[in-house]
């Protein structure tokens, strides 16, 4: 497909296409064409990172953590007294 095509292409591949390149709009198209597909606002596995978060949690660095994973303080320690509470089971 030449450049000059990608004015042919629906909006949604065209802003693809531009963004990734033609080849990427073109294979998500074959991947998923007549698909809704909706991605999650996270783009890690929560799971994963709350592991990630106690492993790496020292008693002091709570806003750090947070600021890492994208995560508010709340959460964060949230998280921790999950972990303690899980442990004390």
């Amino acid at each position: 497909m030449a450049k000059s095509d990608a004015e042919l292409l629906n909006a949604v591949y065209k802003e693809i296409g531009e963004k990734m390149g033609l080849d990427a709009a073109m294979e998500i198209y074959r991947m998923f064409k007549g698909q809704q597909i909706s991605f999650p606002v996270r783009f890690f596995n929560p799971k994963i990172i709350r592991q990630s978060i106690i492993q790496e949690y020292d008693g002091s660095n709570v806003r750090m953590l947070a600021i890492k994973y994208g995560y508010s303080e709340k959460t964060i320690r949230r998280i921790i007294k999950e972990s303690v509470d899980e442990k004390s089971e």
